[in-house]
């Protein structure tokens, strides 16, 4: 009788970042994000402009942050029984490690936002988000999609009024502000998290939902950019509608909600059709920084600080940071380092960390919870 192939590190590490259960076009898409997000902040980008491809790099701003959060929601998704939805029995115990989750990742942003590196540090954010989506664990996809579209019709007219609340300039404002990632307002942003869960209860590992993806979160990003821009008049009609009636990025307006998350949703679709292609090969060293997302992300930001407080001696000088040229070496690092350890090691360090607190606190997830046909969440 033969005996068994040994299964060495490497070999599993390359089973984790590209066997038959990983939804490769989910770590393409985390890639995108995180390296978006990087050049949104390390880059001076000009105001898009269609006529001018210097500026097409605009896509960014805004939208790199909206698709990380609605990946968000796909992960949850995928860790609490994809498709098909935990019976009510097991989503308990699924919401506690769920909620040690986003305490960790709460206590990782606030210490993120202490190296005073200029960015609004989305992680503290993620932290309520995760723990509003608690109620909708037992979802399927239908329902999902209509409390995202609810959340985002309605929220965006009341969240000028939430703005201007005297909390924010009050004593301990800026904390609060800071510690709740009000930059990413989860007032709005739970309809990016829900519209993310509801793509997780689909079939993606066929080819119908993610050309539905990709082809109705096209139409949502063309409605919600050019609907603004055809009724300017009707937006400065006062301050409150201007706010409102808006597809700046970072904005929370109406038309951002619709076009910033149907251009995420789009993203979504198109990668996970890209990765059932050889392109997959191509997009490998992307998918691998989307297979360590939170691990890049802080990665980013340490090394930001510390480059910073070294060349500048100031963590907080965005214009300086951008003037020495960081974006590129960090860029290239950040992708040869995260290929490098997901192909020799797997799991990123920060993920290993997350699932060693979740287990130490509330045990290990039940087979349901965590099938091997879906990814992880952390991952």
């Amino acid at each position: 009788m033969a005996a068994a192939p040994v299964v060495t590190p490497a070999r599993r590490a390359w089973r984790r970042l590209d066997g038959p259960g990983r939804l490769t076009g989910i770590d393409l898409a985390r890639g995108l994000a995180v390296l978006g997000m990087l050049a949104a902040h390390l880059l001076t980008i000009e105001l898009f402009d269609p006529g001018d491809p210097a500026t097409w790099l605009d896509i960014v701003n805004g939208r790199s942050s909206i698709l990380f959060a609605t990946l968000a929601g796909v992960s949850i998704a995928l860790v609490t029984g994809g498709p098909r939805p935990l019976p009510s029995a097991d989503r308990p115990r699924a919401a506690a490690r769920l909620a040690v989750r986003a305490a960790v990742l709460w206590v990782i942003g606030i210490l993120l936002i202490t190296t005073g590196v200029p960015v609004y540090v989305i992680l503290p954010a993620y932290a309520v988000l995760f723990l509003l989506a608690l109620p909708f664990l037992g979802w399927s996809a239908g329902p999902l999609f209509l409390a995202a579209a609810a959340f985002g019709l309605v929220m965006p007219w009341v969240q000028p009024f939430l703005d201007a609340a005297p909390i924010w300039s009050g004593a301990l404002g800026v904390e609060l502000f800071l510690g709740v990632g009000w930059a990413y307002p989860f007032t709005v942003w739970i309809a990016f998290l829900l519209a993310g869960m509801g793509v997780g209860r689909l079939d993606l590992r066929g080819i119908r939902a993610p050309a539905v993806l990709a082809v109705s979160g096209a139409v949502l990003a063309a409605i919600g950019y050019t609907v603004p821009a055809a009724t300017t008049a009707f937006a400065l009609q006062s301050v409150y509608m201007a706010e409102v009636w808006t597809a700046l990025d970072h904005s929370s307006g109406l038309w951002e909600v619709v076009g910033s998350g149907g251009f995420a949703v789009a993203v979504i679709g198109v990668c996970l059709l890209v990765c059932r292609t050889p392109l997959r090969w191509i997009a490998l060293p992307l998918r691998a920084v989307g297979s360590m997302p939170l691990t890049a992300y802080v990665a980013q930001l340490l090394v930001w600080a510390v480059v910073a407080l070294v060349v500048l001696g100031d963590t907080t000088d965005l214009y300086g940071i951008r003037d020495a040229g960081l974006f590129w070496p960090l860029t290239i690092g950040l992708v040869l380092g995260s290929t490098a350890w997901a192909l020799l090691l797997g799991r990123g360090p920060l993920e290993r960390l997350i699932d060693a607190a979740v287990r130490f606190v509330v045990g290990p997830g039940a087979r349901r919870e965590q099938p091997r046909s879906v990814d992880r969440l952390e991952q």
